[in-house]
C-alpha cells in the first residue's frame, strides 16, 4: 500500500511590512488550499495586518502542533522580528534588513526541503536601497542566492511573457540584447516550459526589439544582426520558435493559438498588455531556480496599506499557480 504524500509545504512572505503584503498574507490564510501555509515575517505585524482587516487569525509556531480552534483561521509563522514596528504607508528602511531576512529564510528552506515553494509578495525596492543595500528585485535576489541563471515570467490563464531584460532602464536595453544573453533565455525559457508546465513541444513568439520589429533594418539593425541569427540556432536544434514579431500585433487573439509564451525584449514591452487584461489572475514566476517560486504581479500599493481593502487575488492566483507547479513535480517524480 503506497504512503499518503503529505501536503506541500509553502513559504509565504509578507514583502514591505508598510505596505499591503501582511494583509494579503492575513487574506490568503482565510482561503482554503490543500497545502500547508507558512508566514516567514514578524508575528506581530500579521496579528496587527489580521485585526485591520476583521480577521479572526490564529498564529502558530511553523512546527508547533496545531490546537483546534473552530471560530478562527490558522496560519504557521516562522517568526522575524522587525526592527521597528511599521506605519502603514510610510515604508521605514531600517526595516530593510527584515525584509531580505524573510527572502533569504524562504529561499534557504526551499533549497534544503523545508519548503516545496515560496509565494511572495510585493516589496518596496527603493526603500531597501535607502538603506545603502544594493538590490534590484526578488527574481535578482533568488538568482544570487541559489547561484541560478534565471528569467522572468508573468503568466495568466490565457497568456505567459518572458522577459529577456527586467529591470533595466529603457536607454539600457539596447546594448543587453546580446546574442549570448537571447540564446540562455530562449534555452531556459524553452527548457522550463517543458519541465514546469508539462509543454512537451514549446511555441515561443519572440518580439522584435524595435517598432514593426525594425521594419527590415529601417528602424534598427537589433533583429537583423542579433535577433533572428539567434532564432535561426536555435530553430536548428529543434526549438519552434515564431518571430521576430512586431510588439504591437502579437498579442492579438488570432496570434495567440500559434504560440503558448510570448519572449519581450524589456519589461514594458510585453507585461503592460497582461496586466491590463488579467491583472487580478497574473502571477510572476521565476524561471530556472532550483525550486518554485511565484509572486504577486503589483506592487506595494502603500496608499491601500492599513485600509483593510487591499485586493488578494493576484496572491491568491499565485499561491493556486505554485500548488499547481508542485504537483506536476511531485507527479513526474
Amino acid at each position: 500500500m503506497s504512503q499518503e504524500r503529505p501536503r506541500p509545504r509553502l513559504a509565504l512572505t509578507a514583502g514591505e511590512p508598510a505596505g499591503v503584503g501582511p494583509e494579503l498574507l492575513a487574506r490568503l490564510a482565510c482561503i482554503p488550499f490543500d497545502a500547508e501555509l507558512v508566514a516567514i515575517t514578524d508575528r506581530a505585524l500579521l496579528e496587527r495586518a489580521a485585526a485591520r482587516c476583521g480577521l479572526d487569525l490564529q498564529l502558530i509556531d511553523e512546527d508547533a502542533a496545531a490546537p483546534p480552534r473552530a471560530s478562527a483561521v490558522q496560519l504557521r509563522v516562522r517568526h522575524v522580528p522587525l526592527a521597528v514596528d511599521e506605519r502603514p504607508g510610510h515604508p521605514d528602511p531600517r526595516n530593510a534588513q527584515h525584509v531580505l531576512t524573510t527572502l533569504a529564510l524562504a529561499a534557504d528552506g526551499c533549497l534544503d526541503g523545508r519548503y516545496d515553494a515560496v509565494v511572495t509578495a510585493p516589496l518596496q525596492k527603493s526603500t531597501i536601497n535607502d538603506a545603502g543595500i544594493a538590490f534590484s528585485g526578488h527574481t535578482e535576489f533568488f538568482a544570487d542566492r541559489a547561484g541560478a541563471d534565471v528569467v522572468m515570467m508573468l503568466a495568466s490563464p490565457e497568456l505567459r511573457v518572458a522577459l529577456a531584460t527586467t529591470h533595466l532602464p529603457l536607454a539600457a536595453v539596447p546594448a543587453a540584447i546580446t546574442a549570448p544573453r537571447l540564446t540562455r533565455v530562449l534555452r531556459l525559457v524553452h527548457a522550463e516550459l517543458r519541465g514546469k508546465f508539462g509543454i512537451d513541444a514549446p511555441r515561443i513568439a519572440v518580439l522584435g526589439l524595435n517598432p514593426h520589429a525594425g521594419e527590415g533594418g529601417h528602424l534598427g539593425r537589433e533583429e537583423i544582426e542579433t535577433i533572428v541569427p539567434v532564432m535561426q540556432l536555435l530553430r536548428a536544434e529543434g526549438m519552434d520558435l515564431l518571430g521576430p514579431l512586431p510588439a504591437d500585433t502579437a498579442f492579438v487573439p488570432a496570434m495567440r493559438g500559434h504560440y503558448d509564451a510570448v519572449l519581450a525584449m524589456y519589461h514594458d514591452q510585453g507585461l503592460p498588455v497582461l496586466k491590463a487584461e488579467a491583472f487580478d489572475r497574473t502571477v510572476n514566476l521565476t524561471l530556472g531556480l532550483p525550486f518554485i517560486r511565484t509572486s504577486v504581479d503589483h506592487g506595494t500599493a502603500l496608499d491601500l496599506a492599513g485600509t483593510g481593502r487591499a485586493d488578494p487575488s493576484s496572491l491568491m492566483a499565485a499561491a493556486r499557480m505554485a500548488l499547481e507547479l508542485v504537483q506536476r513535480a511531485r507527479d513526474l517524480a
